[in-house]
């Protein structure tokens, strides 16, 4: 590596003094100072194109023009007023919006957050009340966040549950539909949805569905791999849900706002859920998180049960009423569709040659290269993952793992074709790299992730 990052390491050290390290995942020594579009620079100056998107944070990509612009504005009329007590014409504004391009043919009402942790907390609160049932069912592999009601949803990192239990209880877990990893050794010629049968049995045996309020689960598995279910089994759950008088809600805090070539990830299953999680890019990057639901759910709490200080600040609400205009104007939803098939097809043109590819999946620009050490197995390559991430890093891309194997490729939407095939080739010639041994072991001491 020729460039200099003193800087930014010198950053890194100051960070390990004073902050909390239950708050860090590290893949690689970067200090952000600024950023443009699809292009992020270091404390150094070093320059990288982003291939990550803050975590699928920035659709819109970093500091828009439209979007500074809006948040600029609101910043000299007012910063904030505390929403319960008062009203504002932001969030009037963006409630509609929002509710407007939410799957679903029924009346809704919304309710605004800090993060899509929040708002996952407050999907248990509306389930168990309109319901009147305790039980909630998600997905082993997800991730819903690191409030105590999202951390006992979630089910990927032990980490996250050690030294702070008891967590909220009748939270239920069940494996999620994996077809690259087939539990029962399916493909998809004689598939029998024998997957949907660990939920069927749970409510023959032991889980009353009649107890159950609600099945939660991302549309796309994102921290579990970026597993795409298949239709079938999101028709069968739905089904199932519609049957027992369970509401089917989707988590699109990581999917949602155009990143899978529609506005959320379930419209690619033409389901209606009756609840839905917002978070992440709904503001490009401001704090802000939703839950739209079916008005009668979204009655069935009285005042003060879900609110917060910070709530709609209108900052905020004018990033996202902004995010919503250039989402729209530039046609971000069309591009992801279109360039994330053509970043799929580059990456199963490199699986035709490195057989450490195992599998390419995704829709839109989320997508998954799985990462094998051998491919009848299906051997996770967790130090494969780790070295090629930090050799792009090195060489100007930032690219993630997800599920220790999985590399993360979900950039800004708005990155064009030419910084694409830049980063591309950079990971190629990273998993050459990682192939001839030229990375260090010493990568694996900083490069940790998930």
């Amino acid at each position: 590596m020729n460039k200099n990052i003193d800087k930014c390491k010198s950053i890194v050290e100051k960070d390990k003094e004073i902050y909390a390290q239950a708050g860090k995942l590290p893949y690689f020594p970067l200090a952000v100072k600024k950023g443009q579009g699809a292009i992020i620079e270091d404390a150094d100056g070093n320059q990288y194109i982003d291939m990550l998107a803050s975590a699928a944070m920035l659709n819109t990509g970093h500091c828009h023009p439209k979007i500074v612009e809006a948040i600029t504005n609101q910043a000299k009329d007012f910063v904030h007023y505390i929403y319960p007590y008062v009203y504002h014409e932001p969030l009037v504004e963006l409630a509609k919006q929002i509710i407007d391009i939410t799957p679903g043919n029924f009346e809704k009402r919304i309710i605004f957050g800090l993060t899509g942790s929040d708002a996952n907390d407050g999907m248990i609160k509306f389930a168990r009340a309109y319901t009147g049932r305790s039980k909630i069912i998600s997905f082993i592999g997800s991730y819903h966040g690191s409030t105590y009601g999202a951390i006992s949803l979630s089910a990927l990192n032990l980490n996250m549950r050690r030294k702070i239990g008891p967590l909220l209880p009748e939270i239920h877990h069940i494996h999620y539909p994996d077809c690259y990893r087939c539990r029962f050794e399916k493909k998809e010629c004689n598939c029998n949805l024998e997957c949907i049968n660990e939920l069927e049995n749970a409510f023959k045996y032991y889980l009353a569905p009649e107890e159950v309020a609600a099945i939660l689960i991302e549309p796309i598995a994102g921290d579990a791999g970026f597993i795409v279910p298949p239709k079938k089994y999101m028709d069968k759950l739905y089904s199932i849900c519609k049957e027992n008088g369970i509401l089917f809600v989707v988590d699109e805090v990581q999917q949602g706002f155009g990143r899978t070539g529609e506005w959320f990830g379930i419209d690619n299953f033409n389901i209606e859920p009756d609840m839905v999680v917002l978070g992440k890019s709904i503001a490009s990057g401001m704090p802000m998180s939703a839950i739209v639901a079916r008005k009668e759910i979204m009655e069935s709490l009285d005042a003060p049960a879900h609110t917060f200080t910070g709530t709609a600040n209108p900052i905020s609400c004018k990033a996202a009423i902004a995010t919503l205009q250039v989402i729209r104007e530039e046609k971000l939803i069309e591009r992801s569709k279109t360039l994330g098939e053509y970043m799929k097809s580059r990456f199963r043109e490199m699986q035709k040659k490195y057989e450490i590819i195992g599998d390419v999946r995704g829709v839109g620009m989320t997508i998954g290269v799985d990462l094998v050490k051998d491919r009848t197995t299906k051997e996770r390559d967790a130090n494969a993952a780790a070295k090629i991430c930090y050799s792009a890093w090195e060489n100007g891309v930032l690219v993630t793992f997800v599920s220790s194997n999985v590399l993360r490729i979900q950039p800004p939407l708005v990155i064009n074709k030419e910084q694409i095939d830049i980063s591309l080739d950079i990971i190629e010639e990273a998993i050459k790299s990682y192939l001839n041994n030229e990375i260090s072991d010493e990568v694996l001491e900083i490069s940790k992730g998930w």
